[in-house]
Protein backbone atom coordinates (compact mmCIF):
# COMPACT_ATOMS: atom_id res chain seq x y z
CA UNK A 1 0.00 0.00 0.00
CA UNK A 2 1.20 3.41 -1.16
CA UNK A 3 1.84 5.86 2.09
CA UNK A 4 1.03 8.53 -0.48
CA UNK A 5 -2.67 8.84 1.35
CA UNK A 6 -1.57 9.01 4.36
CA UNK A 7 1.34 11.38 3.93
CA UNK A 8 -0.92 13.74 1.90
CA UNK A 9 -3.79 13.23 5.00
CA UNK A 10 -1.30 14.40 7.88
CA UNK A 11 -0.44 17.35 5.94
CA UNK A 12 -4.35 17.98 5.78
CA UNK A 13 -4.55 17.29 9.41
CA UNK A 14 -1.69 19.70 10.22
CA UNK A 15 -4.07 22.53 8.94
CA UNK A 16 -7.35 20.89 10.40
CA UNK A 17 -5.57 20.72 14.12
CA UNK A 18 -3.81 24.39 13.60
CA UNK A 19 -7.86 24.82 13.21
CA UNK A 20 -8.88 23.15 15.86
CA UNK A 21 -6.58 24.92 18.30
CA UNK A 22 -8.72 28.27 17.90
CA UNK A 23 -11.70 26.10 18.25
CA UNK A 24 -10.55 24.35 21.60
CA UNK A 25 -9.85 28.30 22.78
CA UNK A 26 -12.61 30.18 21.51
CA UNK A 27 -15.49 28.04 21.71
CA UNK A 28 -15.87 28.01 25.00
CA UNK A 29 -15.84 31.98 25.35
CA UNK A 30 -18.33 32.26 23.25
CA UNK A 31 -15.86 33.63 20.78
CA UNK A 32 -16.37 33.24 16.85
CA UNK A 33 -13.71 31.09 15.45
CA UNK A 34 -13.55 33.09 12.51
CA UNK A 35 -12.94 36.44 13.51
CA UNK A 36 -10.79 38.59 14.75
CA UNK A 37 -8.02 36.26 12.89
CA UNK A 38 -5.22 34.38 14.86
CA UNK A 39 -3.69 36.48 17.29
CA UNK A 40 -1.37 36.18 20.73
CA UNK A 41 -3.49 35.85 23.48
CA UNK A 42 -1.13 37.64 25.36
CA UNK A 43 -0.42 41.06 23.40
CA UNK A 44 -2.93 40.34 20.20
CA UNK A 45 -0.08 40.99 17.64
CA UNK A 46 -1.78 39.76 14.55
CA UNK A 47 0.04 36.52 13.84
CA UNK A 48 1.61 36.62 9.85
CA UNK A 49 1.37 33.90 7.51
CA UNK A 50 5.38 32.75 8.87
CA UNK A 51 3.86 32.22 12.28
CA UNK A 52 0.89 30.30 11.97
CA UNK A 53 2.56 27.21 10.00
CA UNK A 54 1.35 24.16 11.79
CA UNK A 55 4.55 22.57 13.92
CA UNK A 56 7.33 24.98 11.98
CA UNK A 57 6.41 28.15 13.36
CA UNK A 58 6.09 27.46 16.87
CA UNK A 59 9.51 25.42 16.77
CA UNK A 60 11.05 28.54 14.84
CA UNK A 61 9.86 30.29 17.47
CA UNK A 62 11.04 28.53 20.09
CA UNK A 63 8.02 28.91 21.93
CA UNK A 64 7.53 32.44 22.09
CA UNK A 65 5.58 35.00 20.68
CA UNK A 66 7.45 37.66 17.98
CA UNK A 67 6.00 40.36 19.55
CA UNK A 68 5.83 40.29 23.14
CA UNK A 69 8.35 37.22 23.98
CA UNK A 70 5.14 35.19 25.61
CA UNK A 71 5.06 31.69 26.04
CA UNK A 72 3.32 30.10 23.39
CA UNK A 73 2.08 26.74 24.46
CA UNK A 74 2.80 23.15 24.06
CA UNK A 75 -0.67 22.63 23.43
CA UNK A 76 -0.61 24.03 20.23
CA UNK A 77 1.73 22.09 18.47
CA UNK A 78 0.49 18.60 20.13
CA UNK A 79 -3.00 19.50 19.34
CA UNK A 80 -1.50 19.98 15.46
CA UNK A 81 0.49 16.57 15.76
CA UNK A 82 -2.17 14.84 17.27
CA UNK A 83 -4.78 15.42 14.62
CA UNK A 84 -2.08 14.55 11.37
CA UNK A 85 -1.29 11.55 12.98
CA UNK A 86 -5.14 10.82 13.19
CA UNK A 87 -5.45 11.67 9.53
CA UNK A 88 -2.59 9.72 8.96
CA UNK A 89 -4.06 6.79 10.94
CA UNK A 90 -7.60 7.11 9.31
CA UNK A 91 -5.78 7.04 5.30
CA UNK A 92 -4.31 3.90 6.27
CA UNK A 93 -7.61 1.63 7.83
CA UNK A 94 -10.12 3.68 5.50
CA UNK A 95 -8.28 4.51 2.58
CA UNK A 96 -9.09 7.37 0.57
CA UNK A 97 -13.07 7.09 0.76
CA UNK A 98 -16.04 8.90 2.07
CA UNK A 99 -16.15 6.54 5.33
CA UNK A 100 -12.32 7.54 5.69
CA UNK A 101 -13.31 11.17 5.70
CA UNK A 102 -16.22 11.15 7.77
CA UNK A 103 -14.12 9.13 10.55
CA UNK A 104 -11.57 12.07 10.11
CA UNK A 105 -14.24 14.40 10.72
CA UNK A 106 -15.01 12.41 14.12
CA UNK A 107 -11.30 11.85 15.28
CA UNK A 108 -11.08 15.66 15.04
CA UNK A 109 -14.02 16.25 17.20
CA UNK A 110 -12.76 14.10 19.57
CA UNK A 111 -9.46 16.00 19.86
CA UNK A 112 -11.18 19.25 20.28
CA UNK A 113 -13.31 17.53 23.05
CA UNK A 114 -10.71 16.46 24.65
CA UNK A 115 -9.24 19.36 25.21
CA UNK A 116 -12.05 21.23 26.25
CA UNK A 117 -13.36 18.91 28.54
CA UNK A 118 -10.07 18.88 30.46
CA UNK A 119 -10.05 22.97 30.78
CA UNK A 120 -13.46 23.74 31.21
CA UNK A 121 -15.23 20.61 32.61
CA UNK A 122 -17.72 20.91 29.13
CA UNK A 123 -18.70 18.62 26.08
CA UNK A 124 -19.75 21.57 23.71
CA UNK A 125 -22.75 21.02 21.24
CA UNK A 126 -21.25 23.59 18.79
CA UNK A 127 -18.50 21.27 18.63
CA UNK A 128 -20.47 17.77 18.43
CA UNK A 129 -23.52 18.63 16.32
CA UNK A 130 -21.22 18.83 12.64
CA UNK A 131 -19.85 15.45 13.89
CA UNK A 132 -23.60 14.30 14.33
CA UNK A 133 -24.72 15.23 10.89
CA UNK A 134 -21.19 14.05 8.70
CA UNK A 135 -22.19 10.81 10.97
CA UNK A 136 -25.66 10.81 9.69
CA UNK A 137 -24.95 11.64 6.16
CA UNK A 138 -22.38 8.66 5.73
CA UNK A 139 -25.02 6.44 7.24
CA UNK A 140 -27.14 6.97 4.42
CA UNK A 141 -24.57 7.38 1.68
CA UNK A 142 -23.25 3.83 2.44
CA UNK A 143 -26.38 2.31 1.77
CA UNK A 144 -25.34 2.61 -2.19
CA UNK A 145 -22.07 0.62 -1.58
CA UNK A 146 -23.29 -1.23 1.61
CA UNK A 147 -26.95 -1.81 2.12
CA UNK A 148 -28.88 0.53 4.38
CA UNK A 149 -27.21 1.50 7.49
CA UNK A 150 -28.99 3.96 9.01
CA UNK A 151 -31.41 2.23 11.09
CA UNK A 152 -28.04 0.63 12.91
CA UNK A 153 -26.57 3.91 13.76
CA UNK A 154 -29.25 5.45 14.27
CA UNK A 155 -30.19 2.93 17.00
CA UNK A 156 -26.19 3.17 18.18
CA UNK A 157 -26.83 6.35 18.70
CA UNK A 158 -29.72 5.44 21.39
CA UNK A 159 -28.58 2.84 22.92
CA UNK A 160 -25.06 4.58 24.02
CA UNK A 161 -27.25 7.62 24.75
CA UNK A 162 -29.69 5.52 26.74
CA UNK A 163 -26.66 4.07 28.88
CA UNK A 164 -24.93 7.43 30.26
CA UNK A 165 -28.20 9.16 30.21
CA UNK A 166 -29.01 6.85 33.33
CA UNK A 167 -26.17 7.29 34.81
CA UNK A 168 -26.35 11.01 34.49
CA UNK A 169 -30.53 10.97 35.98
CA UNK A 170 -28.98 8.41 38.95
CA UNK A 171 -26.32 10.64 40.03
CA UNK A 172 -28.31 14.09 39.48
CA UNK A 173 -25.46 14.44 36.95
CA UNK A 174 -22.50 14.35 39.62
CA UNK A 175 -21.33 11.45 38.14
CA UNK A 176 -21.69 12.04 34.73
CA UNK A 177 -22.54 15.31 32.85
CA UNK A 178 -24.81 16.26 29.90
CA UNK A 179 -22.44 16.63 27.86
CA UNK A 180 -21.25 12.68 27.88
CA UNK A 181 -24.35 12.22 27.04
CA UNK A 182 -24.41 13.71 23.88
CA UNK A 183 -21.11 12.97 23.45
CA UNK A 184 -21.85 9.21 23.84
CA UNK A 185 -24.99 9.38 21.38
CA UNK A 186 -22.92 10.82 18.45
CA UNK A 187 -20.00 7.73 19.03
CA UNK A 188 -23.33 5.62 18.41
CA UNK A 189 -23.81 6.82 15.08
CA UNK A 190 -20.80 6.04 13.77
CA UNK A 191 -19.90 2.48 15.85
CA UNK A 192 -23.36 1.18 16.17
CA UNK A 193 -24.93 -0.70 18.66
CA UNK A 194 -22.45 -3.50 19.15
CA UNK A 195 -19.19 -1.50 18.53
CA UNK A 196 -20.79 0.87 20.69
CA UNK A 197 -21.44 -0.83 23.78
CA UNK A 198 -18.24 -2.14 23.62
CA UNK A 199 -16.62 0.93 23.67
CA UNK A 200 -18.81 2.28 26.42
CA UNK A 201 -17.51 -0.31 28.70
CA UNK A 202 -14.24 0.06 27.64
CA UNK A 203 -14.11 4.20 28.90
CA UNK A 204 -15.60 2.98 32.48
CA UNK A 205 -12.37 0.56 31.71
CA UNK A 206 -9.76 3.27 31.52
CA UNK A 207 -11.01 5.84 33.54
CA UNK A 208 -10.64 3.55 36.48
CA UNK A 209 -7.13 2.50 34.92
CA UNK A 210 -6.01 6.08 35.01
CA UNK A 211 -7.97 7.42 38.02
CA UNK A 212 -7.51 5.13 41.00
CA UNK A 213 -3.72 5.73 40.83
CA UNK A 214 -4.33 9.43 41.08
CA UNK A 215 -6.37 8.67 44.23
CA UNK A 216 -3.63 6.56 45.60
CA UNK A 217 -1.05 9.14 44.74
CA UNK A 218 -3.29 12.02 45.99
CA UNK A 219 -3.34 13.81 42.58
CA UNK A 220 -7.19 14.36 43.03
CA UNK A 221 -9.29 13.83 45.87
CA UNK A 222 -12.97 11.48 45.40
CA UNK A 223 -14.88 14.20 45.26
CA UNK A 224 -12.44 16.33 42.52
CA UNK A 225 -14.73 16.89 39.85
CA UNK A 226 -13.42 14.38 36.54
CA UNK A 227 -13.97 15.00 33.28
CA UNK A 228 -15.50 11.74 31.82
CA UNK A 229 -15.28 13.12 27.79
CA UNK A 230 -11.08 11.77 27.76
CA UNK A 231 -11.84 8.24 28.45
CA UNK A 232 -14.71 7.84 26.38
CA UNK A 233 -12.80 9.46 23.08
CA UNK A 234 -9.62 6.62 23.98
CA UNK A 235 -12.26 4.32 23.83
CA UNK A 236 -13.83 5.28 21.10
CA UNK A 237 -10.86 6.01 18.75
CA UNK A 238 -9.48 1.88 19.90
CA UNK A 239 -13.12 1.41 18.82
CA UNK A 240 -12.91 3.45 15.45
CA UNK A 241 -9.23 2.00 14.56
CA UNK A 242 -8.64 -1.26 16.31
CA UNK A 243 -11.85 -2.66 16.94
CA UNK A 244 -10.85 -5.79 17.97
CA UNK A 245 -8.91 -4.81 20.82
CA UNK A 246 -12.16 -3.77 22.62
CA UNK A 247 -14.90 -5.83 20.97
CA UNK A 248 -14.04 -9.61 22.73
CA UNK A 249 -17.51 -9.58 24.52
CA UNK A 250 -19.36 -8.55 21.64
CA UNK A 251 -19.69 -10.59 18.03
CA UNK A 252 -18.35 -7.43 16.07
CA UNK A 253 -20.80 -6.11 13.24
CA UNK A 254 -19.62 -4.24 10.82
CA UNK A 255 -19.67 -0.21 11.48
CA UNK A 256 -22.84 1.19 10.51
CA UNK A 257 -21.12 2.96 7.39
CA UNK A 258 -18.15 1.15 7.10
CA UNK A 259 -16.64 -1.45 5.03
Amino acid sequence: MSALPAIVAAIYGLFFGSFLNVVIYRAPRGESVAFPASHCPSCDHALRVWENVPLLSWLALRGRCSHCAAPISSRYPIVEAMTAALFALTALVYGVTWEGAAVAVLAATLVAVVFIDLDHLLILDVVLIPAALVGIASALASAATHGPRIGEALLGCVVCAAIFGVLYLATRGAGMGLGDVKLAAVLGLYLGVELGLAASLAAFVVGSILLVPALIVGGRRRRDAVPFGPFLVVAALAALYVPDVISWPFHLGRLPFGT
